[in-house]
């Protein structure tokens, strides 16, 4: 088995199938990102080639499509190494048409491709309480799902290849809109004199409290903002729930809104913070309109 990107995310998924004991031939491109898994039992790999050489099975968990496509092609890229039907699992948060062709030229190298983001940040991944968003032929599929349920607390098969990329930008867009909501009613609340804290309170006493604002609670308490789900990530992926809007023809006036101040808090130096910081955007500019 051939685990690719030891990046945030990477790193504790990769550690839990090898809590599991399952053996693993990782790479990531920064190597020394990877090094902490030598000492658990982890093969490190100096090209993704080399891992995927290894392999039947391989986890790809990067940051972006590009990336993607870097590791895959190539003469030092998984496909150029692929065995005979092993199959490519890619738990990166791209678009539903990137999925597509990285189904295709999979297929070409002989290989099978399986679509399966996850939703759930660092916390539930350290935990292995993340949940797979699937797509991709079903006998893979449930291949698949022993691995699956070491890494997640349920995986959702949404149908064929892009189902599990569309099913990801779906909560996506909704988390990046009800951060960006809990930063307004903030920003309302103490323009009109309120107790910042009273009105943390009052949102957790509520209805509309959710399991995201209570895991971002004490940061806007703390004004401190350690990354579980870095802005420039919430930037990146509603600009691919926008990409995708435009090609269904239809048109998402919340998620457009959110993409623009997630867009101008990554420009502005907050892309590294957690995206509750995207408060921090909207006080900054609550006096520019």
């Amino acid at each position: 088995m051939a685990w690719i990107g030891t990046g945030h995310m990477g790193l504790p998924m990769a550690r839990n199938l090898l809590k599991a004991g399952h053996s693993l031939h990782v790479y990531n491109r920064t190597t020394e990102k990877a090094e902490p898994l030598r000492g658990e039992g982890a093969v490190i790999c100096q090209t993704a080639g080399e891992a995927a050489a290894e392999a039947d099975l391989l986890f790809l968990m990067l940051t972006k499509g590009e990336t993607v496509r870097e590791v895959l092609s190539g003469e030092e890229g998984i496909l150029a190494k692929l065995r005979p039907e092993a199959v490519v699992v890619n738990m990166s948060t791209i678009g539903p048409e990137e999925a597509k062709e990285f189904a295709r030229i999979t297929g070409e190298a002989g290989g099978i491709y399986v679509d399966a983001p996850v939703s759930g940040s660092v916390g539930p991944a350290v935990q292995a309480q993340l949940v797979i968003l699937a797509g991709g032929d079903s006998e893979a599929v449930e291949a698949c799902r022993p691995y699956f349920d070491k890494l997640g607390k349920a995986t959702i098969h949404f149908g064929d290849v892009g189902a599990g990329s569309s099913a990801k930008l779906a909560i996506n867009l909704l988390l990046g809109v009800v951060a960006q909501g809990v930063g307004e009613a903030l920003l309302f609340g103490e323009t009109a004199g309120l107790d910042r804290e009273l009105v943390l309170q009052m949102i957790s006493e509520s209805a509309v409290s959710t399991k995201l604002f209570e895991g971002k609670k004490e940061m806007y308490v703390k004004e401190e903002y350690p990354s579980a789900f870095m802005i420039s990530l919430v930037a990146k992926d509603l600009g691919l729930v926008a990409d995708a809007a435009h090609s269904y023809g239809i048109r998402l006036p919340l998620a457009e809104a959110a993409k623009e101040t997630y867009a101008a808090a990554d420009h502005s130096g907050k892309g590294a913070l957690d995206m509750a910081a995207v408060w921090l955007q909207l006080k900054e500019v609550k006096g520019d309109k």
